[in-house]
């Protein structure tokens, strides 16, 4: 009796600490998780908050949709269109701007499409068509692919009609797709972040950057308790008040690979 209520004690005395009971699944970009953010990140917020985040790195379509199926407590992805769409469709409560980077086009040194000095991503786009160099796409609804294909709308073209010839779908991540683009010696359109901290770059450069249409803003949003009663608000409430702070946004821009910095933070 006297070690049972010892016992109850303790775990009373856990959960009141915050060592035990508090966790949220956070739905996320493989960006995210490849580029390393969140092994660095999430520990500094687990120790100040005693709150567990299990993530889960899919591309931001996946994402979304494993959030409107309450398979989440908190969303962060990149395609600002569809997260304002979830919000509207009141799958999420409030969206946040957490953070940026840049889209970037890389390829092969020789460069067969002739890309190197343009500035336009569209304009890239249209010599890559033209030339019938080979392209990869993830072809995977994520947020780097949704931007992928509206650069292609706003040039005029449909690449989807030469799929299977010099354009390529992966159906796969960012790190899966550019080492296929690296032994297939193919153009890809990635996210810095990514790029940064991928390893098997061989001779691959980047070959055009710097437009405002490659702009890579991230979002950051609560799912609506409304829809999904089990999810965990508090927790939820939680993350996203620490990743907008200033310690939290002073973290990510003090994170670096290679001497570089990966994300600017920009939470209002």
């Amino acid at each position: 009796m006297l070690k049972h209520t010892f016992l109850m004690i303790f775990l009373l005395l856990m959960t009141d600490s915050g060592i035990a009971g508090k966790s949220l699944i956070l739905q996320s970009t493989t960006s995210t998780a490849n580029s390393g953010l969140y092994d660095y990140l999430l520990p500094l917020f687990e120790k100040d908050t005693r709150v567990k985040v299990n993530v889960v790195a899919v591309g931001t379509g996946q994402a979304i949709k494993n959030a409107q199926n309450c398979d989440g407590d908190v969303l962060l992805v990149h395609a600002k269109a569809a997260e304002e769409k979830f919000i509207a469709e009141g799958y999420g409560v409030e969206r946040f701007d957490v953070m940026y980077n840049d889209f970037i086009f890389v390829g092969p040194p020789g460069d067969p499409a002739n890309i190197r000095n343009l500035r336009q991503a569209v304009g890239g786009l249209k010599k890559i068509a033209e030339s019938e160099s080979i392209f990869l796409s993830r072809g995977d609804n994520s947020g780097t692919h949704k931007k992928e294909l509206s650069l292609w709308k706003y040039a005029g073209l449909d690449p989807v009609v030469a799929s299977g010839t010099w354009y390529r779908e992966t159906g796969s991540g960012m790190g899966a797709t550019l080492n296929v683009a690296v032994e297939m010696n193919a153009y890809a359109m990635t996210d810095r972040g990514t790029w940064i901290s991928f390893g098997n770059r061989q001779d691959f450069e980047i070959l055009l950057s710097g437009d405002k249409d490659l702009f890579n803003q991230y979002g950051v949003m609560m799912v609506n308790p409304e829809r999904c009663d089990k999810m965990n608000m508090q927790s939820a409430k939680t993350f996203i008040d620490w990743i907008l702070s200033d310690k939290g946004q002073g973290l990510i821009a003090n994170y670096q690979l290679q001497g570089q910095q990966l994300f600017f933070p920009n939470a209002k």
